[in-house]
């Protein structure tokens, strides 16, 4: 058992199970930190796996009644928890900043694509459309309805909480589904704990959503393999992704996967230097570079090398780091000490592979001032690791053959960009790295909610946002009426 300490939100103090705010029975306590400040700001009982079943077993039995429910039903649901989200924005900012560390500008970002989100999960109720299918059986008609999956698992990241969180429990339940939520540890109030509050004062009925925390000691695997879900949704790193996924695959249940990302910025010779650097410090710096779409390689044609190392370099320098509570801070701390340490050593390890230091920041707590490391081959340890962290790697090349190379030398490929003077041209290098998400005259981290999210390679399974999150969380069933009688060969 923890110390215990004062908290700061005692009203966080309870998970939801089954529409009841209760303790845990866990006999190991969790305690959620200030990554800043290591402030405590609440302390509650994990679950244990007597919780994890109560929780399942009542979202299977909600889920009969919320799947039969009218589609307008849920669209004035998802509408009203949306409306919700912005007249709570001011309190849902302040948690995001003392529970994950986000800037001011990183929370209203995370809070805006959290809206935007469950407004294009309002929509779903009312596209889950059947067919009509022709048979080449006289007097059969062939009809294919597509219906909620059942009860979906969702364990959910500290990075971006909010988000990532309703990203996966409003089109889930939009389709019709119930939902358990395992939320991370480090941030589950943002992470899950006050998303079901609001869907609670939305209306959702008791048992559609539950929100749990658990010590993995303690419960290993039972979240996953408990045999109600039907999907098992997983977003974190590729290593826990893979067991994630293996585990969902041997029940025979779907996995849907977002992991980790070894993001390519390329800056091809024609590019504007200036337009790409902003771009590259943006998509780089944003969240402390805690961000799985964020730039982890920036690869720069020799013609304009030197130009856009100097630049960049510039504006590194400007970038505030400090208090994320301060309006003007962008680079915040990073998640926990044990995330600096594993970026410091990749930095170091690099160094003494031959990269070039160019801008080593201060390090204060948990807080990484920005760290730039030029002349980086892709075979260095911050090339091949996603350092998740405000250290900047820039890697010169000969050509946009090379540059191509590059930037597909690695098993990943969840977002990347590319930078050039011809749209044309960067749409056609765009077309030619394998990954999930690319964007031209842009940098890696973009959200929209109607289009597909997800990666390749060993980035991710399956997509998320738009009808795409529609074909995750639904399933097909074909229906076939025979309206006259039919001659069999036999009997």
């Amino acid at each position: 058992m923890l110390e215990t300490k004062t908290a700061k939100y005692t009203d966080w103090n309870k998970l939801i199970i089954n529409g009841e705010w209760k303790d845990g029975s866990s006999s190991k306590e969790c305690v959620v930190e200030n990554p800043y400040n290591n402030e405590v700001l609440t302390t509650f009982k994990y679950a244990s796996k007597e919780d994890i079943n109560e929780a399942y077993e009542a979202a299977e039995k909600a889920q009969e009644h919320w799947g039969a429910t009218s589609a307008y039903e849920r669209v004035e649901l998802l509408e009203k928890v949306a409306a919700l989200f912005e007249e709570r924005r001011e309190e849902l900012v302040q948690l995001l900043v003392e529970e994950s560390g986000s800037s001011q500008l990183k929370a209203n970002v995370e809070v805006s694509c959290s809206i935007a989100d469950l407004k294009e999960a309002a929509k779903y109720p009312l596209q889950m459309e059947a067919s009509i299918r022709a048979s080449a059986v006289p007097g059969k008609e062939n009809r294919v309805y597509r219906d909620p999956i059942g009860v979906v698992g969702a364990i959910t990241p500290w990075n971006w909480p909010l988000y990532l969180t309703i990203r996966v429990v409003a089109p889930a339940i939009a389709t019709g589904n119930s939902i358990v939520v395992k939320s991370d540890s480090q941030t589950p109030i943002t992470g899950g704990l006050i998303i079901a509050k609001l869907f609670e004062e939305a209306g959702l009925p008791k048992g559609v959503l539950s929100v749990l925390a658990a010590d993995l000691e303690e419960v290993g695997d039972y979240f996953v393999e408990h045999p109600v879900p039907q999907v098992i949704s997983f977003t974190g790193s590729t290593a826990a992704g893979r067991h994630v996924g293996s585990l969902a695959v041997k029940n025979v249940k779907k996995p849907a996967l977002e992991l980790g990302g070894n993001n390519a910025l390329i800056v091809l010779d024609d590019a504007d230097v200036d337009l790409a650097v902003s771009a590259a410090a943006f998509g780089k710096y944003m969240h402390s570079g805690q961000i799985c779409i964020a730039l982890n390689r920036i690869i720069v044609d020799r013609k304009i090398y030197d130009s856009f190392v100097e630049k960049f370099k510039a504006a590194s320098i400007k970038i505030k780091a400090g208090n994320p509570a301060e309006s003007d801070t962008i680079i915040g701390p990073l998640i926990n000490r044990k995330q600096v340490d594993r970026a410091l050593n990749l930095v170091e390890q690099s160094i003494g592979e031959g990269a070039r230091i160019i801008l080593k920041g201060e390090v204060n707590g948990n807080v990484v001032e920005p760290i730039i490391l030029a002349d980086v081959t892709n075979d260095m340890a911050v090339a091949q690791n996603e350092v998740f962290a405000p250290v900047a790697v820039i890697i010169p090349v000969d050509s946009e053959e090379e540059a191509i190379k590059v930037a597909n030398g690695t098993p990943f490929g969840l977002s990347g960009a590319v930078y050039s003077g011809s749209i044309e041209r960067g749409i056609n290098v765009a077309k030619k790295i394998k990954t999930g998400m690319i964007h031209v005259n842009d940098q890696s981290i973009n959200v929209e909610p109607n289009v597909p999210f997800g990666g390749e390679k060993l980035s991710g399974i399956g997509r998320y946002c738009g009808e795409w999150a529609i074909d995750e969380f639904t399933t097909v069933k074909w229906l076939s009426v025979q309206k006259q009688p039919r001659e069999y060969p036999f009997s």
